[in-house]
């Protein structure tokens, strides 16, 4: 029997695992969740497991540093990154060798994943270093926005801040350009924030760093973009600026 730990802040996501993992590979028993990297350190340590699924973008923590918990001889476990980000970032994880699937989870893609993992001899951990590595070369990618007559291809840098219209996403450019499609923030938020520059600093924004200019706390909690560009942000959010 194989062991497995589910590490994902999101529980319907977790559920969904465990499910298809129950339904598709019985010979996988999962014997902890967890919904952060520090809950995640503490089961891995605990229950030893042979594999832990791990959601790269979790609060406080990315799911990247889960290694720097331990040291060489405790990592006697395997990898399997779930994660929802797009096209841009689906290169690095192939040139890194490190297993992966994309959310939403596909019952055929898990049953794939699970039977190279069975045929790996070694743990990945020199494929997650150059995961880090390959992510975080992503300042010179695209990014794909199709609208209702349109499709563009932003460069990332170029990219202000986006704002969050319900079930809608306002990109605003540094050359003023806006663009409005159909998919919510929590979309964008799991895609760009494996890189550093983008925060989302409350429920209707997400900003690139880049154009940070000043953090200000007088009459409330806002920042300050190039532009001229003034924006909310929640207090439990600052942190993650610096």
């Amino acid at each position: 029997m194989i062991t497995a730990i589910l590490v994902d802040d999101e529980l319907n996501v977790r559920s969904l695992l465990r499910m298809l993992l129950k339904e598709h590979t019985p010979d996988i028993k999962v014997v902890a969740e967890c919904s952060d990297l520090p809950e995640a350190v503490k089961s891995i340590r605990k229950d030893k497991p042979d594999l832990v699924f791990l959601d790269i973008e979790m609060p406080g923590h990315s799911g990247l540093e889960l290694l720097d918990f331990f040291n060489e001889e405790e990592i006697n476990f395997h990898i399997i990154f779930t994660t929802a980000y797009s096209e841009y970032a689906v290169q690095a994880f192939d040139l890194s060798a490190v297993g992966y699937l994309l959310k939403p989870i596909k019952a055929d893609k898990l049953k794939d994943t699970i039977d190279r993992y069975k045929k790996l001899e070694r743990k990945n951990t020199s494929g997650i270093q150059q995961l880090k590595h390959n992510l975080q070369h992503t300042e010179n990618k695209r990014i794909t926005l199709v609208t209702k007559y349109k499709t563009y291809f932003v460069e990332l840098n170029n990219i202000m801040f986006i704002k969050g219209e319900g079930a809608y996403s306002e990109f605003n450019l540094h050359g003023g350009e806006k663009i409005l499609v159909s998919k919510n923030l929590k979309h964008y938020e799991d895609m760009l924030t494996i890189d550093k520059r983008f925060v989302r600093i409350s429920k209707q924004n997400i900003i690139n760093k880049d154009y940070l200019l000043e953090i200000a706390k007088n009459a409330g909690h806002y920042v300050i973009l190039k532009n001229n560009v003034s924006l909310a942000v929640s207090p439990d959010k600052e942190q993650l600026l610096f």
